[in-house]
């Protein structure tokens, strides 16, 4: 059996950042409680690993609010202002791991808000990412995910719009919904804010999946960008298995398959892949 892994498969530069930002405050805070603001990563065995080192995962702000002292680190995806704004009222240490190419959004939203902009997000709405990205603007904002909802979309009378996008968007979905609104003659200001790395990993993803007879995609079930790589890897493979752990893999699945293809999401370790890698090809 050839077995293809993906070069851009595994951990992102803002998510390793996020996970290495946590492992390093476990190291020096030795006598006070570490908070993460939601799960530092979508992936349950980095959340499971750093619960065991006595990291606790704050869901909401009325818990931020509950809390008199520790540490509360940002988690990758980014929070809305407001949450910045708790974090200093309640007087508490933070440390901000988001990524920088989201941080990166959140300047453009603010600015572009303040200058009256009515602001798109393309993306899924229940994302934490989204919901950070949509608390840093001034103005309205409008989330759009579906071709529906891009064609139903109206701007208020002599708005500007500005349009950005979650960073592990489907780039080609992106640039067609984008494409709709464009039709509508606003005065447009269209920003594609999709990171570069997302754009590659789905790219050389689909290019393998096109050349296998078989396709794994490892990720968390929560990941946004693991479930669009399947979508992308699926339309491409009909034989594509979203798995988040070895455990998930049925290996008589792969027993009459000659080519296998491996990625996978941003937020998954490299120990996992590893370990999928390596059975696949000890057992084929």
């Amino acid at each position: 059996m050839e077995v293809r892994l993906a070069k851009t498969a595994g951990f992102c530069f803002g998510v390793k950042r996020a996970v290495d930002t946590v492992y390093e405050q476990v190291k020096k805070c030795h006598d006070k409680k570490i908070y993460t603001y939601g799960p530092i990563i979508h992936n349950e065995e980095v959340v499971k690993d750093l619960k065991g080192k006595g990291v606790e995962v704050i869901d909401n702000e009325e818990e931020l609010r509950n809390l008199t002292s520790g540490v509360v680190i940002i988690r990758s995806h980014g929070v809305a202002k407001h949450i910045h704004d708790v974090l200093e009222e309640r007087g508490l240490q933070c440390v901000d791991a988001t990524c920088p190419f989201v941080k990166k959004i959140h300047r453009i939203v603010e600015e572009e808000s303040q200058n009256g902009k009515h602001i798109i997000i393309i993306g899924d709405e229940k994302h934490p990412e989204v919901q950070g990205i949509k608390g840093w603007s001034e103005t309205e904002v409008t989330i759009i995910k579906t071709e529906e909802e891009a064609e139903k979309f109206e701007a208020p009378t002599g708005a500007e719009v500005c349009i950005v996008s979650q960073t592990t968007f489907n780039y080609n979905k992106f640039k067609y919904l984008v494409e709709i609104i464009s039709k509508k003659s606003y005065n447009i200001l269209v920003l594609n804010t999709i990171c570069n790395a997302t754009k590659e990993r789905q790219t050389e993803a689909e290019s393998i999946a096109k050349e296998v007879e078989t396709m794994i995609v490892i990720g968390d079930k929560h990941s946004s960008n693991t479930q669009k790589l399947f979508e992308i890897c699926q339309s491409a493979c009909k034989d594509t298995y979203y798995i988040q752990t070895l455990d998930d893999l049925d290996m008589n699945q792969l027993k009459s398959v000659k080519t296998v293809g491996i990625t996978a999401g941003a937020s998954t370790p490299n120990n996992i892949i590893e370990e999928v890698q390596n059975n696949v090809r000890i057992n084929f």
